[in-house]
């Protein structure tokens, strides 16, 4: 490998880690003494997350703890390799609890499959963060997640509005946070690249379905149209108090 390439991977390292450290404190997201759980998935962004605050924790001589939730889907054909994945929040310093569940299918149409799977991994990390006693639930959002929300919101509901980076429970005491909402997405591909992750292997038939990906060919012939396209609407959503629900 050359010095050049070397060069360029550790300034997008300390990019990556300058990003997360200003989003946290930015919103404000983790305070001393909380225990946060993470939703690993088992993709490069829940991974990555996983490996940012098991690291932080670490350099904070434990001013937080950081626990990991894989949720395996009975009936979806995502390919994760558990041992894998233990050994790795391990190494992160991080504890490691698994779940193995499935959903039925919903007569509502409205409710598709791919809801009801979120939802019903988002039911099982609420539960482990109160048996566990988890203040904090992490997910794996970057900044590219929040954008192209706001424009699927704004597109298909008429409302201006995202995934928010801080948005506190009223019905559990947790606050869900969203660290990787400073980091762009073709940052944290790299960032897996670098770190030699295991690639999830997605078979499952409902993958691609939906409106995101098309949003995604909007985002980036916004970003031909104009460079400065995401960051301006990044200071929109932050001046309309979209970014922060308590």
């Amino acid at each position: 490998m050359t010095a050049h390439k070397l060069t360029d991977d550790y300034r997008l390292e300390q990019r990556v880690r300058r990003a997360v450290q200003a989003g946290l404190k930015e919103f404000s997201l983790i305070e001393p003494g909380d225990r946060v759980l993470v939703g690993l998935s088992g993709g490069k962004d829940s991974m990555a997350l996983l490996e940012l605050l098991g690291g932080l924790a670490r350099r904070r001589d434990g001013a937080f703890r950081v626990e990991a939730l894989h949720v395996r889907m009975g009936n979806v054909d995502y390919r994760t390799d558990v041992g894998y994945l233990a050994k790795f929040a391990a190494d992160c310093g991080c504890g490691f609890y698994l779940r193995e569940i499935s959903f039925e299918a919903d007569r509502n149409e409205r409710r598709s499959p791919c809801f009801l799977c979120s939802w019903n991994r988002r039911k099982q990390l609420f539960e482990m963060a109160q048996e566990l006693g988890c203040t904090k639930i992490a997910l794996g959002h970057h900044r590219d997640d929040i954008l192209r929300t706001a424009l699927m919101n704004l597109t298909f509901a008429g409302a201006f509005a995202t995934m928010p980076v801080k948005i506190r429970m009223r019905k559990f005491p947790v606050t869900i946070i969203r660290p990787l909402c400073r980091v762009d997405e073709a940052d944290l591909r790299r960032w897996a690249e670098i770190h030699g992750y295991q690639p999830l292997v997605k078979t499952c038939p409902h993958d691609g379905e939906g409106n995101r990906r098309s949003i995604e060919s909007v985002v980036d012939a916004m970003q031909r149209l104009c460079p400065e396209a995401r960051y301006s609407l990044w200071h929109a959503l932050e001046k309309d108090g979209k970014l922060v629900e308590l």
